[in-house]
């Protein structure tokens, strides 16, 4: 096939990345757009020496799970990618890609899938991060996610995945963006919301003015959001007004449990599924009163805290001391004495402090994209007899679960998937490992 040539065929797979996959001349051909079922036309754009690459020209035959983009900027904005597939078929495509990265990289299957924990599509982003930029050619300035495949900021109005009161919030923010003197310098801005309030921070490069700072006030006073200002770093963030300076927060546990956090700290994007979560993992960890928990990338105690509430004691433990700051004060806030927080490392184990000489009867890992295979030769020493491991990428779970199973003696007794980020390409999941009684 040359480049630009037009061809079909039929659709046999969908790639991790959410595009179809097809077979020409013996050949794997991606193309963007395309759902497995369907018969296509589709034009080559690359050509590589293993495979293809093309854009989807026409759908011949469509799939019964094909559906309408509820955003009108769907296919442009980089923010979502599936929306053009049903919920149903995306969950059941992640949990394909699950067990295949299970079976195939890590050489293990679940003796259970969990059924896949589920919540809103649509309006459940708390947290996101929004490009900003004045655009000479067109006279105006542009708020949104970067554009698909491409490093400029799309041009949208709305989106649809943000919580329900900010989906007009790309617009509103390239409206007063365009009033104020800084419009060039001020190429970011976060978002942040909690139960009852919501956070934007505003990165701005040079300092504004009287004037700016008034309209930055009325905005977000006309909003209802809190203004933090950020000129360098993290540590340079600051609320616009003095009386905005309360800590966001959100609840988990059925309520019991109240989690204080800043408007750039790290936490789940989808706040329904969150709960949902938290409630699964200490369903399946099973702590009890006479349990040590070792709660592993912690982060502001969301696991710990519903988790010390039922055990002898429980150790979370984070490299990022902020976020340690605040599960420290989280446990004071919650009333709750049983649990201690570390800053450490966990990427660098023979740096670790005396929490590591301790045994544990349960163990909670939530590490980032990377996994946490550093941690394994630890778990030896820790000897638990089940650990619940919260993976937001299934490579590194797979690969985990091999050393896990095959190294540490543990069964893979169930792992499910978790919708955190519909209509995207995202796949979290939760895996229990316990040991042979």
């Amino acid at each position: 096939m040359k480049p630009g040539e037009i061809q079909e065929a039929d659709i046999v797979d969908l790639a991790h990345d959410g595009r179809g996959v097809a077979r020409v001349d013996g050949k794997t051909v991606f193309i963007d757009g395309a759902l497995p079922g369907e018969r296509v036309r589709f034009r080559v754009i690359k050509r590589r020496r293993q495979l293809d690459e093309a854009g989807l020209v026409e759908v011949l035959k469509p799939s019964p799970d094909r559906v309408v983009p509820a955003c009108a900027h769907f296919g442009v904005c980089g923010g979502c990618s599936l929306q053009h597939l049903s919920a149903g078929a995306q969950i059941a495509a992640k949990e394909r890609q699950l067990l295949d990265n299970l079976q195939r990289i890590g050489r293990v299957h679940p003796e259970r899938v969990l059924a896949p924990l589920q919540g809103p599509v649509w309006a459940y982003r708390r947290r996101a991060r929004l490009g900003v930029k004045f655009v000479h050619k067109k006279g105006r300035v542009l708020a949104g996610f970067r554009e698909r495949e491409k490093p400029y900021i799309a041009d949208l109005q709305r989106c649809e995945v943000l919580v329900g009161p900010l989906a007009a919030l790309p617009q509103e923010l390239a409206a007063l963006v365009e009033t104020l003197a800084i419009r060039e310098h001020l190429p970011q801005v976060e978002v942040a919301a909690g139960d009852t309030a919501t956070a934007l921070v505003l990165r701005v490069l040079a300092d504004p003015g009287a004037a700016d700072l008034e309209k930055i006030a009325a905005f977000g006073a006309r909003l209802g959001v809190q203004i933090f200002l950020q000129r360098g770093g993290l540590d340079t963030v600051r609320p616009l007004l003095a009386e905005q300076a309360p800590l966001l927060s959100y609840a988990v546990d059925a309520g019991r449990v109240h989690i204080e956090f800043g408007p750039v700290d790290f936490i789940q994007v989808n706040r329904e599924i969150n709960a949902s979560m938290v409630a699964a993992a200490v369903g399946l960890l099973q702590p009890g009163p006479s349990d040590s928990v070792l709660d592993l990338f912690c982060g502001l105690g969301n696991f710990t805290l519903p988790m010390a509430r039922r055990a002898l004691r429980a150790v979370g433990v984070e490299g990022d001391a902020t976020l340690i700051a605040k599960a420290r004060s989280n446990a004071v806030g919650n009333g709750i004495g049983n649990a201690a927080f570390f800053v450490e490392n966990l990427f660098e184990p023979a740096q670790f402090g005396p929490w590591a000489n301790e045994r544990y009867d349960l163990v909670l890992l939530d590490p980032p994209r990377a996994g946490a295979v550093e941690l394994m030769p630890r778990m030896a020493h820790w000897r638990p007899h089940r650990v619940v491991y919260i993976s937001c990428h299934p490579g590194s779970l797979a690969r985990d679960a091999e050393i896990l199973v095959h190294t540490l003696g543990l069964k893979l007794t169930c792992a499910g998937v978790m919708d955190m980020f519909p209509h995207t390409t995202h796949v979290e999941s939760i895996a229990v490992f316990e040991a042979p009684a």
